[in-house]
């Protein structure tokens, strides 16, 4: 397994990134750390016992944005890989959530999981991405996840959001 610090860690390459899910200076954030798998993206991400909504079973609110931080360092770093770049590398890029449609199939134990993601389709300013939540071997939650890219380094004044 990487370490923490690795470069490979999407998150890793996110200056700045004050994200409560993924931010690594967020002090009681979730420090959510993502990485290459082959095609897919991969996190292992284990709760405290205050991540639960019941005894034992985690908070859908967390399942949620752990998804939503995985898939946006997906998104980024799959932007990356398509244009055969080293994460570190400029311009920089950052996406944002467009919709997230989480689905949950079974109660979550509040232990670790493992979160994969799969890239759908891509266009620089959209990334649809499939994403799994995993206990015990066993899909407990899944999610379609729309990201949108908000910055380019490149081109600060341009508004990403327009056609």
């Amino acid at each position: 397994m990487l370490s923490k610090d690795s470069p490979k860690i999407f998150q890793n390459n996110m200056p700045g990134n004050v994200c409560f899910g993924c931010g690594r200076e967020t002090k009681d954030g979730l420090h959510v750390k993502s990485f290459w798998d082959g095609d897919e993206s991969v996190c292992f991400w284990k709760p405290k016992q205050f991540h639960q909504g019941w005894k034992d079973i985690m908070n859908g609110g967390i399942i949620s944005t752990i998804i939503d931080c995985h898939t946006m360092g997906t998104a980024m770093a799959y932007a990356y890989k398509f244009e055969k770049r080293e994460l570190s590398s400029k311009p920089h890029y950052r996406y944002a959530t467009g919709t997230i449609k989480v689905r949950f199939i079974e109660p979550t134990p509040n232990k670790e999981v493992k979160l994969r993601a799969v890239v759908k389709s891509y266009t620089p300013k959209k990334v649809l991405i499939k994403c799994y939540v995993e206990s015990n071997n066993k899909v407990t939650a899944e999610a379609e996840v729309v990201a949108f890219r908000v910055f380019d380094s490149s081109n600060t004044s341009k508004n990403l959001f327009s056609n």
